[in-house]
């Protein structure tokens, strides 16, 4: 049966001519000599395709790591001792919790797929952050999907000279990075600057220190904002304070040189990052965000429509059921409170898995969006930062 958007596409009819002249897998001279073998063929790229790209895993809770006061790594591992499905140091998992999902990023080392580390920063008022600290313990269960995500390094892109700027816990996926320059002995300069509050707070300050100091290639900076209650060391903090200024990230790297420079932390460091490193004259061809959820204010964007009261109520229809809901939450939340749960990942913007049609109605989409280019033609938006500012129908 056709799709029923197929028939918007110049040549559909063609194409669709073409594909049911095909033959089936059974009859393929590539599946085999018999439709046996060919059920076979399809029965195995099924299992790999589901071995490395799953969508859902429940796998168990085996330790619980204290980083910092507010921090916990999860080590996860399946409950059969297989190892885990393959991913690129950088990337995360969604986690299901609480009738919603959160992406966390894997702070382990690809080279080691006994286990997955997560490590989670409570996050005042976090409905899920602060649920998995306060409830999850050795032996528990818990859902995620399968690695994903596009923040990683790539050898043929960013070269083997880079530059991480980490904020708190934005750290986790440099953490998995360097762990992986160890564990494969790559030959890859890796300069860490890490800003925390305090020297309290730092996560992975233990094993971030020995690792620069066993391997010469790795470099790592601590910055602490607040020096007024340092109890990490004896004598008070001596390292580098305040913001990653420009200046202080000339002094601790040296000149960039076009070299990749990565940046993950709280959606405050990311416009900051961006002025400081364009004031070194980086090109923002070589600089790397980390998708972090979706606007903290989306009223503030320029494209706004005016006249809209942000805490004023709307409906949204969606899967047959109707709901109420503020014009400044997200699509996703709003739906998912409503017990309608479209799939989704990185909760900001860009993988588009929470993709959803509007029917009817004004919807706001917030620039953190990565649309295709058909998605305006056709009404697809992303619903984990879409708002809606009339009364709305959705199809899902």
């Amino acid at each position: 049966m056709s799709h029923p958007l197929a028939p918007r596409y110049d040549g559909h009819e063609a194409v669709r001519s073409d594909i049911d002249t095909r033959p089936h897998d059974g009859s393929s001279p590539h599946a085999g000599s018999s439709p046996h073998a060919a059920t076979e063929d399809a029965a195995a790229t099924l299992a790999a395709v589901e071995t490395h790209h799953p969508k859902r895993l429940r796998l168990t809770v085996a330790e619980v790591l204290v980083e910092t006061v507010s921090t916990r790594t999860f080590r996860l591992r399946r409950p059969d001792g297989r190892d885990l499905p393959p991913f690129l140091a950088g990337q995360y998992v969604g986690v299901f919790a609480d009738g919603t999902n959160r992406p966390y990023a894997i702070a382990s080392s690809p080279a080691r797929l006994d286990h997955w580390d997560l490590t989670v920063r409570r996050v005042p008022g976090g409905r899920i952050s602060n649920h998995l600290i306060d409830t999850l313990a050795p032996g528990d269960t818990l859902t995620t999907t399968g690695p994903t995500g596009t923040f990683h390094h790539n050898p043929l892109f960013h070269g083997e000279d880079v530059v991480f700027l980490a904020g708190g816990s934005g750290v986790v996926p440099a953490m998995s990075m360097i762990r992986e320059i160890v564990d494969h002995g790559l030959p890859r300069r890796f300069h860490l600057l890490l800003g925390s509050r305090t020297a309290d707070d730092i996560i992975f300050r233990t094993e971030l220190d020995a690792l620069a100091a066993a391997h010469p290639d790795i470099h790592v900076h601590h910055v602490v904002q607040d020096t007024g209650d340092v109890r990490g060391a004896p004598d008070g903090w001596t390292g580098p304070t305040g913001l990653l200024t420009a200046a202080l990230i000339d002094t601790l790297v040296g000149p960039l040189d076009g070299r990749t420079v990565y940046v993950c932390g709280p959606q405050a460091l990311y416009p900051y990052a961006l002025r400081q490193l364009a004031d070194l004259g980086h090109p923002r061809r070589r600089i790397r965000f980390e998708a972090n959820g979706a606007p903290t204010d989306p009223t503030a964007q320029p494209h706004w429509p005016t006249g809209n009261d942000p805490a004023g109520e709307v409906t949204v229809t969606a899967r047959g059921r109707t709901f109420r809901t503020r014009r400044d939450r997200p699509l996703l939340d709003a739906l998912e409170d409503a017990g309608v749960r479209p799939e989704a990942a990185c909760r900001s913007g860009e993988c588009g898995l929470c993709r959803v049609r509007v029917v009817k109605g004004q919807v706001h989409t917030a620039l953190e969006a990565r649309l295709r280019l058909s998605d305006e033609r056709f009404g697809y938006t992303h619903s984990c930062v879409a708002y809606p500012i009339t009364d709305t129908e959705l199809d899902l």
